[in-house]
């Protein structure tokens, strides 16, 4: 039995080793890992070699065993040492691996020279490894190399959270089982002639040792875990089974089966479990195939749908992806359609046509097939499969676009605050050498001074939007009458040859700032004005009338139509300008203050005049203030 559990534990360690070699990639803490598991399985092998009588063999194998701690602890500093926080000290001892590497195989050369081991008989003369004196040292330097690399752990586990934590934690416990197995292997050193039968179960240390490492990185030998738990559950339950009906079998008169070996009514049964292990993923495919035809669902397919939904970047591009895998599995068209609730859902449906409905709660995304009442069971069995994955997709991408846009946000408010700075600065620096330009102009010409006042007024007038645009907006909200208001700004507008016609009654008041309502006029008639000089026949209308509490204002001209790749978004971003010397704020400031007011503007195309950029405002201040 001890010859099987060693020759177990080498082709355990050999197979853990190459697993690991294979999924390790460049991770060097599972390269170290693989290669305590090639001594460990080395040592057990050495264990074997004895038995089987090659003593000078085993005995050299065995006595190189300080090299397996020595993996072990090159693999816990680069386990603790990983991630973006280095600590100096573990730093220190990587760098000194090498030298860890030497100093143990100086050590086990040593022990070979000096005869550090022998062999006693034990068991039917069989040959067992011991240390003799001079292996001493041998023994000693192996547990100093061990507690170090326990030490290591324990600092990681001061020093991590999480699973890293919980790993380092589970290798502890793992630690502690086998320092009890291995304990018994230096009895015979010590002459305890006590069989060693720990180390019958030495080949659990290892698999435990890395499950306890890799189950929070390598999620699928959880799956592995799982079968493996439960076929050894299984066969213990087998066990005390066959102890049972060997008890009663005798009693109820069933002599010929308590006749029977409880050994062999074992045997017989765990051949039966393994059996019905080799059989289950056969026949579970063939009964799902006859009870639902045409369903080909598996693990890969499950991890094709749900990589590939996973790449979706937006809701056009996740509809596609689903309609594309969709259909290839059920090969029929089918359409998928996103809706906002459950009502909506039962409009427009075509009973002809296979479709997916996704619509969302309050709570979470839903789904509903619509049209698949004569799918055959196998098709509609994909089809939920699908749907149930797709609404979970439609969930994550939901949270994902949120993230993003709140992101957004964060940006565009830290660039505000930058922006208003550099305003500030940049209007403080510009003004002062503005002011002594416009000195030094007093004494020239005066068409000479004409054009210099009206650059400099220009770039005042750029200067002062940037700082409306990126400074703090404060409003003082009064009473104020939109008519005389409008006449105020045209009254000081240079239209020259435009006509213009305002459509506003008189009477009609808002709660409004009438400083800052008014720099929206002015913004959109300046603008309007720059396209209508030089054009033939130009008109400037302005129109407002109240619905439901609200006021509905239009700024309508006839100038050239806006061009269709400046969309609603963009003609409202800062410094988007078609306009010839505009600074691109004139609208950005337009939209920022009637925002500030608890309105709203866009650009019409809909009405009769080729430009109109419509504005509708709350008429009443607690009706803004409720916003």
């Amino acid at each position: 039995m001890f010859e099987i559990a060693m020759l177990v534990s080498s082709v355990c360690g050999v197979l853990v080793a190459a697993w690991l070699l294979w999924r390790a990639g460049k991770q060097g803490d599972l390269q170290a890992l693989a290669g305590f598991a090639i001594m460990m399985a080395i040592w057990c092998f050495g264990h074997v070699a004895l038995f089987q009588g090659y003593e000078r063999v085993g005995i050299y194998i065995i006595l190189a065993n300080p090299l397996m701690p020595t993996f072990f602890l090159h693999f816990a500093i680069c386990f603790v040492n990983s991630g973006p926080a280095k600590e100096e000290m573990l730093d220190r001892l990587h760098q000194a691996v090498p030298w860890f590497y030497t100093t143990s195989s100086v050590v086990v050369l040593q022990s070979w020279w000096m005869g550090a081991g022998d062999a006693i008989s034990t068991l039917d003369t069989r040959l067992f490894f011991i240390f003799t004196e001079a292996g001493t040292w041998n023994l000693a330097y192996t547990v100093l190399i061990g507690i170090l690399a326990h030490g290591v752990l324990l600092f990681g586990w001061y020093r991590h959270t999480g699973n890293r934590k919980r790993s380092i934690l589970a290798m502890f416990g793992v630690g502690a089982w086998g320092l009890l197995l291995a304990t018994s292997f230096v009895f015979p050193s010590f002459g305890i002639s006590w069989f060693p039968y720990p180390m019958l179960l030495l080949p659990t240390y290892l698999l435990l040792l890395v499950y306890g490492v890799v189950r929070y990185q390598i999620l699928s030998v959880n799956a592995f875990a799982n079968r493996a738990l439960l076929w050894v559950a299984m066969m213990l339950v087998i066990l005390c089974l066959i102890a049972v009906i060997s008890v009663v079998s005798g009693r109820v008169g069933l002599q010929a089966l308590a006749s029977v070996p409880s050994w062999q009514l074992w045997l017989y049964s765990l051949l039966m479990l393994m059996m019905s292990a080799l059989i289950y993923q056969p026949l579970n495919r063939l009964i799902s195939r006859v009870i639902y035809p045409g369903a080909v669902l598996n693990e890969t397919v499950l991890e094709t749908w749900s990589s590939q939904l996973k790449e979706a970047q937006d809701w056009p591009q996740l509809i596609s992806i689903g309609e594309r895998l969709l259909t290839s599995q059920v090969r029929q068209n089918i359409k998928i359609t996103l809706e906002n609730d459950q009502e909506e859902k039962k409009s427009g449906n075509n009973k002809n046509e296979l479709s997916l409905r996704v619509f969302r709660t309050e709570s979470a995304w839903h789904f509903s097939l619509v049209g698949w009442e004569d799918a055959s069971p196998g098709m509609r069995l994909t089809a939920d499969v699908f749907a149930s994955l797709f609404s979970t997709s439609c969930g994550l991408l939901d949270r994902s676009l949120a993230l993003a846009a709140a992101e957004r946000k964060r940006l565009d408010e830290q660039h505000l605050v930058e922006l208003g700075g550099l305003s500030a600065a940049m209007a403080h620096e510009l003004r002062n050498p503005l002011n002594i330009i416009a000195m030094a102009a007093y004494d020239a010409p005066p068409e000479t001074r004409q054009h210099i006042q009206t650059q400099l007024q220009r770039a005042d007038r750029l200067v002062s939007d940037m700082l409306v645009y990126s400074g703090g907006l404060s409003l003082q909200i009064s009473r104020t009458p939109l008519h005389a208001l409008v006449m105020n700004v045209l009254a000081q507008a240079q239209l020259g040859a435009i006509k213009y016609e305002v459509l506003i009654d008189k009477s009609l008041e808002l709660d409004v700032d009438p400083q800052r309502l008014q720099q929206v006029f002015i913004n959109l008639i300046d603008n309007a004005v720059a396209f209508l000089r030089n054009q033939k026949d130009a008109k400037l209308s302005i129109d407002a009338s109240v619905e439901k509490n609200q006021v509905i204002i239009q700024v309508h001209n006839n100038g050239p139509e806006i061009e269709p790749s400046l969309q609603e978004d963009t003609l409202f971003q800062p410094f988007i300008t078609k306009r010839a010397g505009g600074s691109g704020l004139g609208l950005a400031i337009v939209r920022r203050i009637v925002d500030a007011h608890g309105g709203r503007i866009r650009h019409r195309s809909d009405t009769n005049w080729p430009v109109t950029f419509e504005i509708v405002l709350p008429q009443r201040k607690e009706e803004h203030d409720a916003k």
